[in-house]
């Protein structure tokens, strides 16, 4: 897969996260799916409950892409529960921080799977060159800050100069604002905007997103 991204020719290279570098444990979603409908006794078939799930992970998703915005995890977690006719006036912050807290142990537990062959080698041989690397991905249930955890735990987060996270920052790609965000962490700031690679697996939040804003990209297909 690493031969047809070209090293050689650019400075700085930006990797979206999923389905580019990693995707989701096969039992999590399933896990998560359980102790959602456990920790907030919602009455319905936990078949529903995952449809459910998945409706509004997609949709949050494709609405921060068309808007170039953020939907908050909380604000989620809301649309998912009043879905399900639970009373979301009866919940506050600190319940909905409660469970954030427990389905990061759950996906600590049931770590994402490393999907970019030999990735270590991959970092070393841009880091070794002087050249710098970044991550820079849209973030739904999963945080920016849970992110961080894992990929210490991966002992990735060695190779990586800075992060972005839609969810901190408030904007989401193919949003300019995110790839500025990109260029204006860089550490030379004279890089010509072509020599930074930006590299992930969607079309539009990535390949257009990065190459819109003047970065070069290259689409990843798995």
């Amino acid at each position: 897969m690493k031969t047809d991204i070209d090293i050689q020719n650019h400075c700085h290279f930006s990797f979206d996260l999923w389905l580019t570098l990693i995707k989701s444990h096969p039992e999590f979603k399933t896990k998560r799916v359980e102790l959602f409908s456990s920790f907030f006794n919602v009455d319905a078939p936990i078949e529903v409950v995952a449809r459910t799930v998945k409706y509004y992970d997609d949709l949050c998703n494709t609405i921060n892409e068309v808007t170039g915005g953020n939907i908050d995890t909380f604000e989620i977690y809301l649309m998912i529960l009043g879905a399900l006719n639970v009373d979301v006036k009866l919940l506050n912050k600190e319940k909905l921080n409660a469970f954030y807290e427990k389905s990061e142990e759950l996906f600590l537990e049931y770590k994402p799977v490393v999907i970019f062959e030999n990735i270590h080698d991959f970092f070393d041989e841009i880091k070794n060159q002087g050249k710098t690397i970044n991550i820079l991905s849209n973030t739904g249930f999963i945080k920016g800050k849970t992110m961080r955890k894992f990929l210490i735990h991966e002992n990735l987060d060695q190779y990586i100069d800075f992060h972005i996270y839609s969810d901190e920052i408030n904007c989401s790609k193919p949003n300019p604002l995110i790839f500025q965000e990109v260029k204006n962490n860089l550490k030379d700031q004279d890089i010509p905007l072509h020599q930074v690679l930006h590299i992930g697996d969607n079309p539009f939040a990535d390949y257009k997103g990065a190459t819109d804003f003047g970065f070069s990209a290259h689409l990843l297909k798995h």
